[in-house]
């Protein structure tokens, strides 16, 4: 007798976590290719992503089931365990993130972080955003305190041409990380709705998985 298993679909990701997935998807794809260019797209829309990324660590602690941390975050021997068994081809099915998906929201949390910080950090150093008039850090200490006005204001130049350098490169590559991680992210979406026979990304639009029993 062949056992059949039965299928039923159970709502798992709230509007909050969808709508926060596919406007952060738009959104950093539009940032990431105005990278190179001092307009209002990028700017206005990397705001926009820290906002984001502010909702969704405070949803992670206060949202629903399936959208809080405590629900994904596994140790790191059940996350090489689940690694070690998608490559067997029969790994333990979950509603909500698997221990290596929950990993990678954290790792992309992270990075879309520092990318974002970097990013206020270049903008306040022009003078503009939150971060304008902070307290500067360069790679080269100049030392100012006997100088005429004249040499005061040039090595001031300087070192905010020093620093404004650094976070730049600082800001780049994190960005290049996050793509990174992105496509990852994609490949691991890809090889888990084949190996469990679903489909990842029709769930985050309906918020609806299937629950094999």
């Amino acid at each position: 007798m062949t056992t059949q298993t039965s299928k039923s679909e159970v709502k798992v990701w709230d509007i909050f976590v969808r709508m926060f997935h596919w406007t952060l998807v738009l959104s950093f794809v539009i940032v990431y290719f105005t990278g190179d260019e001092d307009n209002l797209w990028h700017i206005y829309l990397g705001y926009y992503i820290g906002f984001l990324i502010i909702f969704r660590l405070i949803w992670g602690f206060v949202g629903t089931r399936y959208a809080r941390f405590s629900n994904f975050v596994y140790s790191p021997t059940s996350v090489i365990d689940y690694i070690k068994s998608m490559l067997s081809k029969n790994p333990k099915h979950y509603l909500g993130h698997n221990p290596a998906g929950g990993y990678m929201v954290l790792a992309l949390l992270f990075m879309l972080s520092i990318t974002t910080l970097t990013g206020l950090k270049v903008y306040g150093i022009e003078g503009n955003g939150p971060l304008a008039g902070s307290t500067q850090i360069s790679l080269i200490s100049i030392a100012m305190a006997d100088d005429d006005d004249e040499k005061y204001q040039r090595g001031e130049h300087e070192e905010d041409e020093e620093g404004e350098e650094f976070w730049e490169e600082i800001h780049e590559v994190t960005a290049n990380l996050t793509v990174l991680l992105i496509l990852l992210h994609i490949l691991g979406v890809i090889m888990s709705s084949k190996i469990h026979g679903e489909n990842l990304v029709r769930a985050m639009i309906t918020g609806k998985k299937e629950e094999k029993t």
